[in-house]
């Protein structure tokens, strides 16, 4: 027997200050308006935990100061804590302390304390110095119950991954750019260092599954490397921006899965490549950069626009724009061949994308435009994994509105400079979200 035995809690104050376990014996305010709440456990005896013989006898009552949730505000707690003395002659273990589910071995912070503040910054995005605040602790407090918390999320995960069928992976910068020289080289130049991390997210339920450092192949290859082969083969579809460093790490990690390439930056490509078009005919016709007499330059979004989500005046006044502001018929080329473009996304089977493939790179050849050529070799680099879009339609949403949610955490925090802190707050969110 090694609970120790204990009556029931009467007291109104007891009832008020609801600690499992404990009684209030004292409430005390002080001249600075204070609050000190005394507490004790109302134990009868306890077991040694060496030799497990009960002893009723308090050896010592000794005052610990507990942090514990605030009561209308922020309150001291002291804990009257005994000191039992084990009356087996043979133990080794002459005294022990008492300790409850609610304060451990050797803790300063109450259990509950503990759960709000992982509540509080799990539950929302806040600056890690804000919570500590609020419960009165200390930052690194706070931060090691967050990182203790996401390392065994993580161990957790890792133990046992949950099947994915379709992934997502996209990069996101961790901070800004910094140049590095080694110190003890004096003849070493300086390196520029970009703090990328990679993000996986399981496109069926928006989850962040892992944050890693690094965006090129060998950092994707060695997670999905480290991921249980079962898992590996049961991935239907990754859904990744045109990277072909991420392509070639997942044909070879996940040889079943098919890739698909995301259809809003494959829009966005079209977009600027219309946007360098309508800036080099500015130059070459005004010798200067547009201006807002200018109808190309005044009008520039409406380029932008898709022509099936315009509205009757605009569309007049698109016609307008290509009819007075294109001499060389460029920026209507342009504009065509990226309309064209957006048609081709947005065919409803395999077949009908391919008929409005031809009519793109015809469109293509007929403008001679080294920025649509451009574009055209992106397109057919990347058309099996168009197919793959249009056949499937997963894309990468969840993984974008996944990367905002981590830039939202990382300007909360005004910035990061440790990735483990980093990774703590992203995975704790996310599980969060996951289980609310």
């Amino acid at each position: 027997m090694s609970q120790p035995t204990a009556g029931a809690a009467t007291s109104a104050a007891s009832v008020l200050f609801n600690l499992p376990g404990y009684e209030v014996i004292e409430v005390i305010r002080d001249q600075d308006d204070g609050r000190r709440v005394v507490i004790s456990t109302p134990v009868a005896e306890a077991a040694c935990p060496d030799c497990g013989v009960l002893t009723a006898r308090v050896h010592q009552r000794t005052r610990q100061r507990l942090a514990d949730v605030g009561f209308d505000g922020l309150v001291e707690v002291v804990w009257v804590k005994k000191r039992w003395a084990c009356p087996e002659p043979l133990c080794s273990r002459v005294s022990f302390t008492e300790h409850t589910d609610q304060v451990p071995p050797r803790a300063r912070l109450t259990q509950r304390l503990k759960d709000a503040i992982l509540e509080a910054v799990a539950g929302e995005v806040r600056a890690v110095d804000r919570v500590a605040t609020q419960f009165g602790v200390s930052w690194p407090t706070v931060q090691r119950l967050t990182a203790h918390a996401a390392a065994l999320l993580v161990q957790s995960r890792r133990s046992r991954p949950r099947l994915v069928r379709h992934l997502g992976i996209d990069e996101h910068r961790f901070r800004s750019v910094r140049w590095f020289k080694d110190p003890a080289d004096p003849a070493a130049a300086w390196r520029r260092i970009e703090p990328w991390m990679t993000t996986f997210v399981d496109l069926a339920t928006g989850e962040v599954i892992d944050v890693v450092d690094g965006r090129d192949a060998a950092s994707v290859a060695t997670w999905l490397a480290a991921q249980p082969r079962w898992w590996r083969r049961r991935v239907e579809v990754v859904a990744i921006d045109p990277s072909a460093s991420f392509r070639s790490a997942v044909r070879r990690w996940l040889p079943k899965a098919r890739v698909a390439v995301d259809h809003f930056h494959l829009v966005k490509l079209g977009n600027d490549m219309l946007t360098t078009v309508r800036r080099r005919v500015s130059w070459d016709r005004h010798d200067r950069r547009g201006r807002k007499a200018d109808p190309a330059w005044a009008h520039r979004l409406l380029l932008l626009r898709g022509y099936n989500t315009l509205s009757s005046r605009a569309k007049a006044k698109l016609n307008h724009i290509l009819r007075t502001d294109d001499p060389t018929d460029e920026i209507g080329a342009a504009w065509g061949i990226k309309e064209q473009l957006r048609l081709t996304l947005m065919a409803p089977t395999i077949a009908v994308a391919r008929e409005r493939k031809k009519t793109f790179d015809h469109y293509v050849a007929i403008a001679r435009i080294p920025e649509a050529t451009r574009l055209k070799k992106t397109i057919d680099a990347w058309w099996t994994e168009i197919e793959t879009f249009i056949d499937t339609r997963v894309t990468n949403a969840r993984t974008e509105a996944a990367n905002v949610t981590i830039k939202n955490i990382k300007r909360t925090g005004r910035g990061y400079r440790s990735h483990t802190n980093y990774q703590s707050r992203i995975m704790l969110y996310n599980a969060a979200r996951s289980a609310a």
